[in-house]
């Protein structure tokens, strides 16, 4: 009958579900496209959830200390601000490493007018916030509060996705910093006094609107950056949760070592288990450079 061909263009002398003898088990394939990871590289990038909730239970921290009156909230205007200032320096410092091409005086002219103008914003309407929920009960607010924060870390972004130089945003991450800034504006409506309304929601934009620009865009920068600030995000966080409770202490300590090594060491050894099977019954996949 002559030799079979797997091609649809050529007329074969063959039935159309002709299958040579021990052609289909030779043409088996286990895992092909799957790339193990190593430990320490889950390890990286788990980093970004330690960070974002590490960040998140900062801010609780600070709420605390500002309902309890045990932190000025001058002070953490001033500590907003040069956290500000590093982080944009720093950002600037990470584009010069990288190579990039951008006009940084048209950038901080607009930069500085957008901090002044957000500034001025949040100044203005420190006074409706504080009254925003007068009739609203606290335990509401705390849920609503709770609730807000979870839907946050939920649908944050943790990759390091860019495209052209500049972070790329999802809906999710977009969706995650509106429940942030909103539970952050539900709880600084319970403070007592126009600045500490004021300081508290100029700190929970840098928190959950900038900061995570800047976590996306050091994922790409050297693996010492991303440890230190991993590390010093993550003991600050302690420390501020300590003044809460000391089980809540425990149990976030616990939640991020879990995350940080736990969990990657999990997602190693189930990498053994992983047995995708593709023979010639599968779609054809295009190779793209």
């Amino acid at each position: 009958m002559g030799h079979w061909e797997k091609v649809l263009w050529k007329r074969q002398p063959f039935p159309d579900n002709y299958i040579p003898p021990d052609a289909f088990l030779s043409s088996l394939r286990t895992n092909p496209n799957f790339q193990p990871y190593t430990y320490w590289s889950v390890v990286l990038l788990s980093s970004a959830v330690t960070q974002h909730l590490s960040s998140l239970f900062i801010f609780l921290g600070i709420y605390v200390r500002l309902k309890d009156l045990t932190l000025h909230p001058h002070l953490l205007v001033w500590s907003s601000v040069c956290c500000f200032v590093v982080g944009y320096v720093a950002w600037v410092l990470l584009d010069l490493s990288g190579g990039l091409d951008v006009d940084y005086y048209a950038n901080f002219v607009t930069t500085l007018k957008s901090s002044i103008l957000m500034f001025l914003a949040l100044m203005s309407l420190s006074p409706v916030l504080r009254t925003l929920t007068a009739a609203t009960s606290s335990d509401s607010i705390w849920a609503l509060s709770a609730a807000l924060f979870l839907l946050n870390i939920l649908l944050a972004d943790y990759s390091s996705s860019k495209l052209q130089g500049h972070t790329q945003e999802r809906l999710t991450s977009v969706l995650s910093m509106n429940a942030a800034i909103s539970s952050s504006v539900v709880l600084a409506s319970r403070l007592s006094d126009d600045l500490s309304v004021f300081a508290l929601v100029l700190f929970a934009v840098q928190a959950f609107a900038l900061f995570p620009m800047f976590r996306h865009r050091l994922q790409d920068s050297p693996v010492l950056f991303q440890s230190l600030l991993t590390i010093t995000l993550a003991s600050f966080s302690l420390v501020l949760t300590a003044s809460i409770s000391t089980t809540i202490t425990w149990l976030f300590f616990f939640a991020l070592f879990g995350i940080t090594f736990i969990a990657p060491g999990v997602l190693i050894w189930a990498q053994r288990y992983k047995n995708e099977i593709r023979g010639p019954w599968d779609v054809a996949v295009p190779r793209l450079n």
